[in-house]
């Protein structure tokens, strides 16, 4: 089965990041925000990838290309250029990467993989976001319903500290769920063929009439994750991503190595 990462958003609330490069190159613990969702879904046997460029797509390119080089030794024949690697990580991925457009909104990303995905199931996340969702899971309550699409949804923390008071005195200041909110969509959709129906055009947010349609037609199924769930938008969640890795126990990171 593959899985659609949809990379080609510009990222400009990261713009310090982002200037150089595609906001799924961003790095936490020194490797981009796209190898940790990979090894996400590798860590479930989802090893068939098909990336969605658009902003700096030719970043995202550059990495996958040189992903074996700059993770193994290397030995370099200087007179015939030949290069010897020589151990490091060599995952079994297949990465197809698909230029789908500067300014291609997230529907119409999705529209232009139709080549590459053709009648089967698929899989598909952002390039900017982390949990530990268990995806097994996940693709089991899909295929239990069958309707066209499952979408994770989360309960995800409140941007700012919650606070209780005593007069004007805090009792209590924490980071909480968002009990009173409700669910909101945190990707990590399944999707099947059928949902191509429901996307119009490269100006189509997929977010806005292809899910609302679904719904209305009854295809849309949550899957409700109770667990760990954090997007990176902005510069203080990507410090909060970085702090939970540099913790050395990320809740994320459910792959051995």
């Amino acid at each position: 089965m593959k899985v659609v990462i949809l990379a080609g958003g510009a990222g400009s609330r990261l713009a310090e990041e982002t200037e150089i490069k595609a906001k799924p190159m961003v790095e936490i613990g020194g490797r981009p925000i796209l190898w940790h969702i990979m090894m996400h879904y590798s860590h479930y046997g989802f090893k068939n990838f098909v990336i969605a460029l658009g902003y700096k797509g030719e970043s995202i390119k550059r990495y996958i290309l040189e992903y074996s080089a700059l993770n193994s030794d290397l030995t370099v024949n200087m007179r015939t250029g030949e290069v010897a690697r020589n151990g490091g990580s060599r995952p079994d991925w297949t990465v197809e990467l698909v230029d789908t457009g500067l300014a291609t909104l997230t529907g119409g990303r999705i529209k232009r993989l139709v080549p590459y995905l053709g009648d089967k199931t698929f899989m598909m996340t952002w390039g900017d976001g982390l949990s530990n969702v268990n995806l097994s899971e996940l693709l089991e309550f899909h295929r239990s319903h069958g309707k066209l699409a499952t979408v994770t949804t989360v309960r995800p923390p409140t941007r700012y500290g919650y606070m209780e008071f005593d007069g004007n005195r805090i009792t209590k200041f924490t980071e909480k769920p968002q009990l009173g909110e409700g669910w909101i969509n945190g990707a990590f959709f399944v999707l099947e063929p059928g949902i191509f129906d429901y996307i119009d055009s490269d100006d189509t947010q997929w977010e806005k009439e292809p899910l609302e349609r679904l719904a209305k037609d009854g295809q849309l199924m949550a899957h409700r994750h109770r667990s760990f769930w954090q997007c990176m938008d902005t510069l203080r969640e990507k410090h909060i991503l970085e702090n939970l890795w540099q913790s050395g126990n990320p809740p994320w990171k459910i792959w051995n190595k």
